[in-house]
């Protein structure tokens, strides 16, 4: 036996080795599982030291899962992993009218820019992506541009040259391929890197180039030179006009038309390098079939277009046995998990690697201490190193360890050339690997998650989402949008507009009420706007200037609203009372449960479960909400509160509304607990009466742990051993009757509600101490945003979408919500994609077939899911990643958003197609600007605040009560949330002071120019940002972010942010206003008491003769000649010296 890995994978690779030094020699490494391959190439290309290697895998996915593997087991191994490279195919049907995701286009650049350099490069690709032509080096290097502090550069060229590499100008840069020009800065999101560039211009010259966060938009680190890729793969040459216009969507597909001759991507080395072959025969078999798809693709297009002919396949493509023809001369490793290659390959080395289940690990409901004893087993032949997918689960991985006695210990490269393989630790790493293996006689295991837990396949984490979930300001205003002015009620915006007022101009807000009166909103008090939320398709009456019906209009909801707080405070008060026993802290059990999950927690997901831990472990029972979107998680969270439960010796009960529901519940929860000496049984019609009796009895006798079913469990009949915990999903789907029984339940055992309709951040701000929620806002996975087209109904575009999607063996929504028409539409549909299998669902189907139908297709039996509206309601399929909605002009706005988010959570590109009537003139205004909409907001953050409103009214509405939504629609979410938070506060016993308000009178011109910021909605928000502000540090800040984002301010913003600073510290020491004249400033105190005195005595003996008081509550101050810029610094100090007084009696009385 090897004294250490590295010798015994030498010895193994060396026969390949040499026979790669034989040109006449074809080898080739047979017995490949898992991710051997990924570490047999990282060790045979070390060996290869200056060769280059290309790795051909059999599809994307596959090509994908070997570049991480490879990824992996370099930084394994303490590699650097500059050298690798991938280069993937474009994800679209040959002959698309729907450009390449610019994602992809941008690794393939990255691919092609490192291939162009002739450093020594590792590529991974498909045999797709690899019989596809590229655009031709020259093209490719003329186009490519190298950024460095100190160039020159015209502006002109720039954009120029931009727009001809197919990036889109735009007022914000958020995703790659987007550039803004504000002033002398360049916003510029290249597809060369993970973060967009913000290069600052002085005249013609960089003066400095830094990375940006396209979230929050500031700065985050500087670079001394930045690389321009192309954003498109179509570039026209220079001085082409064509080159300046937006690209046409299929212009990828019309490129021979501009480059003529077209190279593959072989042509792009200068070397030989290694071209490794993983299963040559199924690479050849896939290759002819795409050749064959897109021969098929264009002789369609030929006969139903009528349009430009598009170039011939062979302009496009090369065949696969031409690609191997260029390679001919050079060195070839064949792949394959087993020896049945031909003789040309040869000699042929036998990895000696098998999979975990030969071992005896991945197998379901294995407990954990005969999965201990199987590691131990292997420690005697060798390294295992366990892969954790996040550096939180490695931590948990090596606790757990530690409480089983079992010696384990972090991974560190080292470990792999040193010291003797026998008996060492367990190895912990941080990773993501595609499959583990085992190798029997020699030296190292690689073990992964869902071979220690026996999970099924391996997720990816989402990073914390970068978006702001609700709209709760005025950013997205557009004009003609529903307002509320908190004193005169609900208006019509009408725009931004300049004034100028004693001869100093500045920006005003125009609000237009009833009978065309305008009210001039000036920046000051702005933050008595706000952006009117109302339900989906609710116009609200707009106010008459100077009128009562809005005074009435608040009094009334005010009411409304004082009642509900006191309900709810009193249920609250009923609950403090009751008490039970706590539930013991976590176990070992425990911790194996949550070791596990087969995602890495989200921060919010941790943070629900803490509450929830904290609420069982207290001696008063839970009554907690916990809300996030389907699939972000909230089933992870109850199962963890349901094993704490069982655990402690208590039965759960999973109330769902659906049937269908309950058997999806069912699958996670058994498929979750089935290592664990736990018992999950489910109540629903798909039992016989015989089966649900003895379940109802195995119930009352305590033999089950975990029961899941629909109202069943709360009919009279239904008795637990010791019920301790009951989960409801979407308690607002279930009936009065059985919302009754649960407030008793409520009573006596610990309730925990699930929900996925949001509730606004600020809501639950104004609950605080009232109902105790959870939010899981981040979104699972590393979701791509759904891909959104409106499109008219018609043959071809449906055959298309469909065919896109059976294609990559995904499945398919077809929403077509007139129940009466549906069998229609299902036989039209199966004339034009007869190989689909379509199956019907609807809400009027007896309930046994319709669960029977959305069971086979959740199973994959069929293909296309033709149904109503009916999947808005929770149902995760997670392999659907393609809806087309019919008549999507009928739907609201917040229903297309749900209905879109039924697919894209696989993480695989998802599609959205809204159609509507063949006909042009039916489409209503309305229903016209939902659909611009739903297009425009195609980002996940983005997507929600389209529904913003009414998903957050819908959510107000669970959790306060239906008949609050009248109220909300009557004054606007955001205006009725603050009387919700006043109200409770005032029931508390908390003293809710007004916010203070002053007003100012400055003779100065204070405002953003357009030419400073062009984009209206940015310069509204930074107002509105401004008028927020309350301390003058924020401010400080905010004026960072602007010289960052837009350049050095301009004259007349530097004296916006003087003003509001002046309001900043103004509204600190509560004035009522500040009136600055010629050659004085009167100061005015809110209220009868007026100034602290200490203040007073401060001002007095500041400014001595230049001080007179004016009246109990005001004083003037004479201030210097010389206009604002001589006045400002005089008022600031004075504010300030004020209010250093008033800081410290207030530290004083707090201290007292």
């Amino acid at each position: 036996m090897a004294s250490s890995p590295i010798q015994y994978w030498d010895h193994l690779l060396t026969p390949l080795v040499s026979a790669l030094a034989d040109r006449s020699a074809r080898p080739c490494l047979t017995g490949v599982v898992g991710s051997t391959s990924g570490l047999a190439l990282t060790l045979l290309a070390q060996r290869l030291k200056h060769r280059s290697l290309v790795i051909v895998g059999e599809s994307d996915e596959a090509a994908s899962q070997l570049f991480d593997d490879l990824e992996f087991f370099h930084t394994l191994l303490g590699l650097p992993t500059d050298q690798l490279v991938f280069f993937p195919e474009w994800e679209s049907l040959p002959y698309d009218t729907a450009p390449p995701q610019v994602t992809l286009v941008a690794r393939r650049m990255l691919a092609l820019q490192r291939l162009s350099q002739k450093a020594r490069t590792l590529l991974v690709t498909s045999a797709q992506a690899l019989t596809q032509r590229v655009l031709p080096k020259a093209v490719f290097l003329d186009a490519v541009a190298r950024v460095k502090p100190g160039d020159t550069l015209e502006r002109e060229a720039l954009v120029s040259r931009l727009l001809r590499l197919g990036y889109r100008r735009a007022s914000v840069v958020e995703i790659p391929g987007e550039f803004s020009i504000r002033g002398g800065i360049v916003d510029i999101y290249s597809t060369a890197y993970s973060d967009p560039l913000r290069i600052e211009f002085l005249g013609d010259t960089v003066e400095s180039i830094r990375c940006f966060d396209q979230a929050t938009q500031k700065s985050t680190a500087k670079r001394d030179h930045a690389w321009l890729l192309p954003a498109r793969e179509l570039i026209y040459p220079a001085g082409r006009p064509e080159g300046l216009a937006p690209l046409p969507p299929d212009g990828e597909w019309r490129s021979p038309e501009v480059y003529g001759e077209m190279p593959m991507l072989l042509d792009y080395l200068d070397e030989a390098p290694l071209l490794v072959l993983d299963q040559p025969e199924t690479l050849a078999a896939k290759a002819r079939e795409f050749r064959d798809e897109v021969v098929s693709a264009y002789l369609r297009r030929e006969r139903e277009t009528t349009a430009e002919p598009y170039p011939e396949p062979a302009r496009l493509l090369v065949s696969w046995e031409e690609a191997l023809r260029q390679a001919q001369a050079w060195p070839w490793l064949a792949l394959a998990p087993l020896a049945s290659l031909d003789a040309t390959w040869w000699p042929v080395v036998e990895s000696p690697a098998r999979t975990p289940n030969s071992a005896g690990l991945a197998l379901r409901g294995t407990p954990f201490a005969d999965t201990l004893k199987i590691l131990d087993q292997l420690r005697i032949s060798g390294l295992v190193i366990l892969v954790a997918r996040s550096r939180g689960q490695a931590d948990r991985l090596l606790a757990l360890f530690a409480e089983h006695d079992v010696p384990a210990t972090a991974w560190k490269p080292p470990n792999w050339t040193t010291g003797s393989p026998l008996r060492q630790p367990l190895f912990i790493v941080q990773g993501e690997v595609s499959a583990g293996f085992v190798v029997p006689d020699g030296c190292v295991s690689i073990i992964t998650e869902e071979d220690l837990f026996a999970k099924a396949a391996r997720h990816r984490t989402a990073p914390a989402s970068k978006t702001a979930t609700f709209l709760t300001s005025l950013d997205d205003l557009e004009v003609g949008d529903y307002v509320v002015h908190i004193q005169h009620g609900v208006a019509r915006y009408q725009g931004l507009r300049r004034l100028s007022v004693q001869e100093f101009d500045s920006d005003y807000l125009i609000l237009e009420f009833a009978g065309a009166d305008k009210l001039y909103v000036p920046l000051d008090r702005l933050n008595h706007v706000q952006s009117y939320m109302g339900a989906d398709g609710h116009a609200p009456r707009v106010d008459r200037l100077g009128g009562t019906s809005w005074e009435r209009t608040t009094a009334k909801v005010k009411k409304g609203v004082e009642e509900m707080a006191r309900e709810l405070v009193a249920i609250h008060a009923n609950r403090e009372l009751v008490s039970r026993v706590g539930y013991a802290g976590d176990s070992t059990l425990t911790h194996e449960f949550e070791a596990a999950f087969e995602y890495e927690e989200t921060a919010d997901q941790l943070r629900a479960i803490e509450d929830i831990k904290r609420d069982l472990e207290s001696p008063k029972p839970m009554d907690r909400l916990v809300c996030g979107d389907v699939g972000y998680g909230k089933t992870e969270v109850a199962m963890r509160a349901a094993f704490k439960a069982v655990e402690d010796n208590r039965q759960v009960a999973v109330l769902v509304p659906t049937t269908l529901l309950a058997q999806q519940h069912y699958d996670n929860f058994s498929q979750r607990f089935a290592p664990f000496p736990t018992r999950v049984a489910m109540l629903s019609r798909f039992q016989s009466t015989k089966e649900a009796k003895a379940i109802l009895r195995d119930v009352a006798d305590g033999k089950i742990d975990v029961v899941i079913g629909t109202h069943r469990l709360l009919q009279k009949g239904v008795e637990f051993h010791n019920l301790g915990l009951v989960i409801i999903d979407e308690e607002q789907w279930f009936g009065v009757r059985h919302k009754e029984r649960l407030k008793q339940l409520r009573a006596q055992v610990d309730v925990l509600t699930l929900t996925a309709t949001p509730i606004p951040r600020t809501l639950q701000m104004a609950m605080a101490g009232v109902r105790d929620l959870s939010v899981i806002e981040t979104p699972p996975l590393n979701r791509l945003s759904v891909r959104t087209q409106v499109v008219r109904f018609g043959a071809k575009s449906i055959r298309e979408a469909l065919a896109r999607e059976l294609g990559r063996g995904g499945q398919v929504f077809f929403v077509h919500n007139r129940v009466q028409t549906m069998e229609r539409m299902g036989a039209w549909l199966r004339d034009v994609i007869p190989e689909a299998r379509i199956v019907m669902a609807h809400g009027q189907m007896d309930e046994r077939l319709l669960e029977s139908v959305m069971l086979k297709f959740l199973r994959r039996e069929a293909d296309v899911l033709l149904c109503s509206s009916i999947i808005q309601s929770g149902l995760d399929v997670p392999n659907a990643n393609t809806i087309v909605v019919h008549r999507a002009d009928m739907f609201g706005l917040a229903q297309l958003y749900q209905l879109r988010g039924r697919v894209g959570r696989s993480g695989q590109q998802a599609y959205a197609y809204f159609l509507t009537p063949e006909e042009e003139g039916e489409l209503t205004p309305d229903a016209q600007k939902r659909l611009v909409a739903i297009q425009q907001f195609t980002d996940l953050g983005a997507g929600f605040r389209i529904a913003a409103a009414d998903m957050e009214i819908r959510g107000a509405g669970n959790l306060l009560g239906k008949e609050q939504s009248g109220h909300i629609a009557a004054v606007g979410l955001n205006l009725y949330l603050q009387m919700v938070e006043q109200a409770v506060q005032q029931l508390k016993g908390t003293v809710v002071e007004e916010e203070p308000d002053p007003t100012l009178h400055v003779n100065v011109s204070a405002y953003v120019p357009d030419d400073y910021v062009a984009d209206s909605h940015q310069r509204l928000s930074l107002y509105k940002r401004l008028s927020s502000t309350r301390q003058v540090g924020e401010l400080a800040l905010l004026h960072g972010e602007m010289q960052d984002r837009y350049g050095p301010p301009p004259e007349s913003v530097e004296r916006l942010f003087e003003v509001m600073e002046i309001r900043t510290l103004a509204k600190g020491l509560r004035l009522a206003s500040v009136e600055v004249t010629k050659d004085s400033a009167v100061i005015t105190f809110s209220g009868s008491s007026g100034a602290p005195d200490t203040a007073m005595r401060r001002v007095i003996d500041r400014y001595q003769r230049r001080f007179r008081l004016v009246s109990p509550t005001s004083f003037e101050l004479h201030m210097p000649p010389g206009g604002w810029s001589a006045v400002f610094p005089e008022l600031s100090a004075a504010l300030k010296t004020m209010a250093v007084c008033v800081t410290k009696n207030a530290a004083g009385e707090q201290g007292s």
